[in-house]
């Protein structure tokens, strides 16, 4: 080689080592993050957060950081808390495809621990989490749900006969809680698997719910260490403080059981002919919906969407229903004008159907003003990006767990004047938007048709039949309520 091509060979390998140091210095560069508070070595921002409830505590935060985004660093985890709803817009509906994914914690996904790493939920953002999705979307879309209507309309009938044994209940709050909870709890097991629920303490019911109960306590990242730790994996049962292991396998061998002995119930039924409609039921008998699956995959699968259409129906609508007779109570103008847009649309005594909801206008506010007042889950299940973005200035990083403070949407007073007031009249405004409950984007609740009507019937039973008031003590003179939250629960 003479001393040119020498020459050249030892400029172009000069330029790829600049161009390969400027492309490391440049990713090096400092990350512009949202506004943050002050963080502490090791513990990042775990000491910054306000005491009280974390949505209460998400807000204070961006209300004191003047930001509807805040960043934070807890415990390994880099978090984006969105207190706006345009942001969550933007984020989740616009870039659906870069904030679909999923964050899952170790105590519930790892195969020695809770195993249930394929929960609809929080599956990843793949082609399992793909196929469920799909499925439910074909059964309960907008067209398909109108079929179960009658099993929604005959199961709030029943809730009015059983919600009369509360009238002398010493705690008929508490009572009614109960009924709505096993009211909706017989719809979904009714959709799910076409199995009509044998009481209160039904086994598949009894265990599903505790299936359920655990694992939401297995998914709450601070409930276990090993969520942040992972070498404590490596513990050995019988070491003293290793209890949460054997209680974590305790728990999967239960959650094993509560899922399979329903799937299995309805399984028979389609096998021997004697299935009744329901979601699962429809699956097992168009096997083009599952076709290229093996029968292990397609059960394993089938499970988790029976065992998830009970748990996305039961507790967020009996919830929402709880909060609706707190609202009567509490706002009897609102229960009075319901009542005569009842009576004049559909008559004296007429019970009302889903069919009747276009003609009541105000009760559908009331609705949207039920989710907006109290939404049933005040942080949406967390997003995890996708892939490395910038929105507004800010670099959000492949990974990074995002997160929709539903509550702080809901507060949000540039939206909803006086948000603590329960006023459904604030949706005769055009420009009002209903509050983001069911979610966005890709991962929106897939239920929410169902859950929506089922939440309307309900509520407009009840008010077609009962007048809801406060209590009296024992000189008959009303008791004023008190109401409180609590995780999972509200108190009167």
């Amino acid at each position: 080689m003479d001393g040119s091509g020498i020459s050249y060979l030892l400029l172009v390998t000069a330029t790829c080592i600049v161009l390969l140091l400027a492309r490391r210095w440049g990713s090096r560069r400092t990350l512009v993050r949202p506004p943050t508070p002050a963080r502490l070595p090791l513990l990042g921002n775990l000491l910054s957060m306000p005491p009280g409830s974390e949505h209460v505590a998400y807000k204070k935060l961006g209300d004191q950081l003047k930001s509807d985004i805040v960043f934070l660093q807890m415990l390994g985890l880099n978090i984006l808390v969105l207190n706006s709803a345009q942001d969550a817009i933007n984020l989740f509906e616009k870039r659906s495809a870069q904030y679909s994914d999923r964050i899952c914690a170790r105590a519930l996904a790892h195969p020695d621990l809770f195993d249930w790493p394929n929960s609809v939920a929080f599956l990843p953002y793949n082609d399992i989490w793909r196929f469920q999705r799909r499925m439910l979307n074909g059964l309960l879309n907008s067209k398909a749900v109108p079929k179960f209507h009658g099993l929604q309309e005959h199961q709030a009938r029943f809730l009015l006969q059983r919600l009369l044994d509360l009238v002398d209940h010493p705690q008929p709050f508490e009572g009614m809680k109960k009924e709505i909870f096993y009211t909706m709890a017989t719809s979904m097991f009714k959709l799910a698997y076409g199995y009509d629920l044998q009481g209160k303490e039904d086994p598949f019911l009894r265990e599903s719910t505790l299936t359920l109960y655990n694992g939401f306590r297995a998914v709450m990242f601070g409930n276990f260490y090993v969520n942040f730790i992972p070498a404590l994996m490596y513990i050995p049962e019988w070491v003293p403080g290793a209890g949460w292991k054997r209680k974590l396998r305790e728990w999967r061998a239960q959650k094993e059981q509560a899922i399979s002995a329903p799937y299995n119930w309805v399984k028979e039924r389609v096998a021997d002919g004697t299935a009744q409609s329901s979601v699962l039921g429809a699956i097992l008998q168009d096997s083009k919906l599952y076709s290229g699956l093996s029968p292990d995959i397609r059960d394993d699968n089938l499970e988790q969407l029976g065992i998830m259409i009970h748990a996305g129906g039961t507790d967020t609508s009996s919830t929402a229903l709880v909060n609706f007779v707190a609202a009567m109570v509490l706002y009897p103008d609102v229960q009075e004008k319901a009542q005569l847009e009842l009576d004049t649309v559909l008559g004296s005594g007429t019970m009302p159907t889903i069919s009747d909801r276009d003609r009541l206008p105000y009760i559908n506010n009331i609705i949207l003003e039920l989710y907006r007042w109290r939404p049933v889950l005040p942080i949406a299940i967390p997003h995890v990006c996708y892939e490395d973005d910038v929105y507004k200035g800010y670099d959000i990083v492949k990974g990074d767990v995002v997160i929709g403070n539903i509550w702080a949407m809901c507060r949000d007073q540039r939206v909803y004047s006086n948000p603590e007031e329960f006023n459904p009249d604030r949706f005769l405004d055009p420009d009002v938007p209903p509050a983001p409950i069911f979610g966005w984007g890709r991962r929106k609740c897939p239920g929410l048709h169902f859950g929506d009507a089922s939440v309307f019937i309900v509520l407009t039973s009840i008010l077609s039949v009962y007048k809801i008031l406060k209590r009296q003590d024992s000189n008959g003179a009303e008791v004023q309520p008190e109401m409180k939250d609590a995780p999972n629960s509200l108190s009167l």
